[in-house]
């Protein structure tokens, strides 16, 4: 069994810090995996797929996402193994937060639109780094209104360029809906760094575990099986052959 990654830590920290169990909806007594949270007759732990990158994935959590069966930055994790999460707050930082935005290995990008910034700030490419560095892309895993709040009083991120997407499709993000078509869940926007970084097949396999884990998640919603043999899991499988 694999040892658990960075979100999945980051919610077991949560959990021991809360005065009263979360109860997600869902389950015989509430019941689900610890591995994908899903209830224990849907679960995909064994089609998790894992892709070896260059890009790193930085989640700054709302208090409660990391609570959140719905939440998609686990599935980041489960595929980057180079994922960090932390738990943000605004008057105090974690000193691992900080010591990795210094991290000589590591060039940092703020994913925020750019619309929000000064000019100056925002980059709109992935350009080639210095030989030994690589991306790392800092998602903020958290409602609109939650994100520009994060956005605004996180001082630490001041410094860094921010990566402004402008994506052409439609979020296909269906367990949290947003009222507006451009706002994408955390998955979807750690799929389209990966593609702004040269990671094709990465981000390829992230939108497809994206769909598999919806798909078990809807049909558990509804009391229906799995469909093991169906289109998201024929595509995720593909993927994982390629």
């Amino acid at each position: 069994m694999k040892a658990p990654h960075a979100v999945s830590r980051l919610r077991a920290e949560r959990l021991a810090r809360s005065a009263k169990p979360f109860l997600a909806r869902g389950g015989i007594k509430g019941e689900r995996c610890t591995g994908c949270r899903l209830v224990p007759s849907h679960c995909l732990c064994g089609v998790r797929p894992e892709v070896a990158t260059q890009s790193g994935m930085c989640l700054l959590m709302a208090d409660i996402e990391p609570l959140k069966p719905s939440n998609t930055g686990w599935l980041i994790a489960d595929v980057v193994s180079d994922t960090f999460a932390f738990g943000w707050a605004r008057t105090e930082v974690d000193p691992a937060l900080l010591a990795l935005l210094v991290d000589p290995q590591w060039q940092a990008f703020v994913v925020f639109p750019g619309e929000f910034v000064k000019p100056d700030r925002v980059v709109q490419a992935v350009q080639p780094l210095p030989c030994g560095q690589r991306p790392l892309f800092i998602l903020l895993d958290a409602t609109w209104p939650e994100a520009r709040k994060m956005f605004r009083k996180s001082p630490y991120l001041n410094a860094l360029p921010v990566l402004s997407l402008n994506p052409e499709q439609v979020s296909r993000y269906q367990l949290r809906r947003s009222q507006r078509d451009d706002h994408f869940c955390t998955s979807e926007v750690a799929a389209m760094c990966l593609e702004l970084a040269g990671e094709a097949h990465a981000a390829h396999t992230l939108e497809a575990y994206l769909d598999v884990y919806t798909h078990h998640y809807l049909q558990a919603k509804h009391q229906l099986p799995p469909q093991w043999d169906g289109p998201a899991h024929t595509c995720l499988q593909g993927l994982k052959q390629a």
